[in-house]
């Protein structure tokens, strides 16, 4: 006759088969944890849960059972022997103190990484402004340092990092210069501005600044107390770093692990081919690339001569302003010849673009806010024909200017005529030697890049859904957004004169060229580039413009479905289709800036710049009547001027 157990010591004896089960695997689990790097008690936990779920034990059938039937006199010998000995797997209690020991490395506050790091080795990164380009190298190599603080008279003025240090370097040597020459320029001349310096707060998480970092392309960032002073330096190495103990970086254990099956490299070692997505690109590297450039200008829709009216009932009946006369945007397109090398055997063309956006409120001070941006962008064009106009009796070779450069020069000149206001502006040029466009933006005008990428091998990014796989083989998408530069809410950084010069604690939303977002981006045959002022990105998302691009090259027949198969195959037959894109190019500028005033006074749809507001915590719906100029750039493998037809 069977022996009824009691509901006690039924619970008991699973209990003990728990616990016998559960041994068995502790020492797996935490072999498993030291392989993989992973958290032990974490692993053990849900080991836990799967074995309760096997046994079918429940503690809400057993709600009065004391908890020490869990464990036996010699379990709680372990237990305690596991505790003084560092174990992980212990109580519930135990468990909650090592998940705050290890708690996400995102949410660590970024003060306790510097204490960290200057725990283990202090380096102030500081150097002098007057300091050499050698100075800067050996100070870099020798503290090990990403960066530097660069200080005047015991005042930071900037921040030079090892980045700026190589760029100045390989510039010169481009050009040519002298390399004692090189090595003897001053830390000031190339160092970001202090008014540029990019830095995060002691209490911000690593989280915070990585995201930061990535966003804004930089390596390092000072960390800026409430006090006002520079507390260090972090890298995103000094992120990687944290949390890893030292006897995790040294001994045999650690060598055996993570070294001893990584290094050295083979005989035989050789670099792999491209990606197949990517050879069809490659092979036209060494071929010159051209473009066909569009533009549409709207001024805002409710101007007139008198000013503008703050909405439709103020304005009147008659139709919307049409005359660009009115816009206080202003934009120039310029392609200019320079020499490509100091012997003058070979020239390259190379298209300038700008657009600027004048500022309104001089009115009240009866300033014609067109003034400014019309002349600034006249200079620019100015300036280019000036430099590349061959000049009688000098075989000087002729260099191409940066953009940040045009726009200071055409800034003083400006200044010089005494033309008073101020003006955002974007500056913009295409090499198509190098397949790279340049730009220097101050305030909130901007560009986008547009380009097809291959459904199969951009799994991650973000595609139409609408349109079933098996019928999508590449979609058009966002490459690249510019940066914009605002001291707050809808109060860009703008280049401007008052009729005298001004200090920095009066210049309020004055800035220099110097202090543009200058960068550079690889352009690739069949990109579209669109350069526009605010009145486009403050009424139109980027998607939406995104999708006007596609279906206007759909229209023209450039591409079929998104099927960039069959676009590369048109163009190795030589069919770049160039002459339709240079007639076309324009309706696609125009286009854009009509459905960005159509949503400009539309009031019930709220624009990019309304939710921007409301996420600022001001109240505005629907859109931003304003004036808006769009310049259109698509990037074709030909000239326009070619009429050969093949295929």
């Amino acid at each position: 006759m069977s022996k009824t157990l009691s509901k006690g010591e039924e619970f008991k004896s699973k209990v003990s088969d728990f616990r016998a089960l559960l041994n068995e695997y502790i020492m797996v689990t935490t072999c498993i944890a030291q392989k993989f790097r992973a958290p032990v008690f974490s692993i053990q936990k849900r080991l836990l849960v799967s074995l309760s779920n096997i046994l079918g034990m429940s503690r809400k059938q057993y709600p009065r059972l004391p908890a020490r039937l869990f464990t036996s006199d010699d379990d709680e010998k372990r237990i305690r022997k596991r505790e003084s000995l560092g174990s992980p797997f212990v109580g519930r209690e135990d468990h909650k103190r090592e998940e705050q020991k290890r708690r996400r490395l995102s949410d660590v506050p970024i003060s306790d990484v510097l204490e960290a790091k200057h725990s283990l080795r202090w380096v102030e990164p500081v150097i002098d402004r007057d300091s050499t380009l050698r100075d800067a190298l050996t100070v870099c190599i020798e503290g090990g340092l990403s960066g530097m603080m660069v200080v005047y008279e015991k005042k930071v003025v900037g921040l030079a990092t090892a980045r700026d240090l190589l760029r100045i370097t390989a510039v010169g040597l481009r050009d040519n210069e002298d390399p004692r020459e090189i090595m003897e320029r001053k830390i000031g001349e190339f160092m970001t501005p202090i008014s540029q310096v990019i830095y995060a707060r002691p209490e911000e998480t690593i989280g915070m600044c990585r995201t930061i970092m990535a966003k804004l392309g930089i390596k390092c960032i000072p960390i800026l107390s409430r006090e006002g002073c520079v507390e260090g330096l972090i890298t995103a190495r000094d992120m990687s770093d944290y949390g890893i103990e030292a006897s995790d970086r040294g001994g045999k254990k650690s060598y055996l692990q993570h070294v001893s099956e990584r290094v050295g490299l083979s005989s035989n070692t050789s670099m792999a081919e491209p990606p197949a997505y990517l050879q069809a690109h490659l092979a036209l590297e060494q071929s010159p690339l051209y473009c066909n450039v569009g533009v549409a200008e709207l001024p805002h829709p409710y101007k007139t001569e008198y000013g503008v009216a703050a909405n439709r009932r103020d304005f009147g009946a008659g139709e919307l302003t049409m005359d660009p006369e009115w816009s206080e945007d202003a934009h120039f397109v310029t392609a200019v010849k320079f020499m490509k090398d100091e012997k003058g055997e070979r020239e390259c063309d190379v298209i300038y673009l700008g657009v600027a956006d004048g500022v309104g409120s001089w009115r009240e001070y009866d300033v014609d806010p067109r003034m400014f941006s019309h002349s600034l962008m006249e200079e620019c064009s100015n300036i280019l024909q000036e430099a590349s106009a061959p000049k009688q009796g000098c075989e000087k070779f002729r260099r191409v200017i940066a953009p940040a450069e045009i726009l200071a020069q055409a800034h003083e000149r400006v200044k010089a005529e005494n033309i008073i206001g101020s003006t955002t502006a974007c500056v913009a040029l295409f090499d198509q030697i190098r397949h790279q466009l340049h730009f220097s933006n101050l305030g909130d005008s901007g560009l986008i890049v547009l380009r097809h990428i291959d459904s199969d091998i951009a799994g991650c990014l973000k595609r139409d859904k609408t349109k079933p796989r098996a019928e999508r083989t590449s979609d058009l998408r966002v490459a690249f957004v510019s940066q914009q530069q605002l001291h707050s809410f809808n109060h860009p950084y703008q280049l401007g004169w008052t009729g005298e010069e001004i200090g920095e604690e009066e210049a309020g939303s004055f800035r220099t060229a110097a202090e543009s977002c200058t960068t550079s981006i690889h352009i690739r045959r069949g990109d579209i580039v669109i350069l526009a002022t605010d009145g486009l990105f403050d009424n139109l998302d980027v998607d939406d413009i995104c999708q006007m691009a596609l279906e206007w090259e759909e229209e023209c027949g450039f591409i079929c479905s998104g099927d960039i198969v069959s676009r590369e195959k048109r163009w190795a037959m030589g069919n770049s289709l160039t002459d339709i894109s240079a007639d076309k190019i324009p309706d696609l500028a125009q286009r854009i800036a009509i459905r960005a005033r159509e949503n400009s006074i539309n009031n019930q749809v709220d624009s990019p710049f309304a939710i921007l507001a409301k996420e600022n915590d001001i109240m505005w719906s629907g859109g931003m009547p304003d004036d808006c100029t769009v310049i259109a750039m698509q990037v074709v493998g030909r000239p326009p001027s070619d009429n050969i037809e093949e295929g």
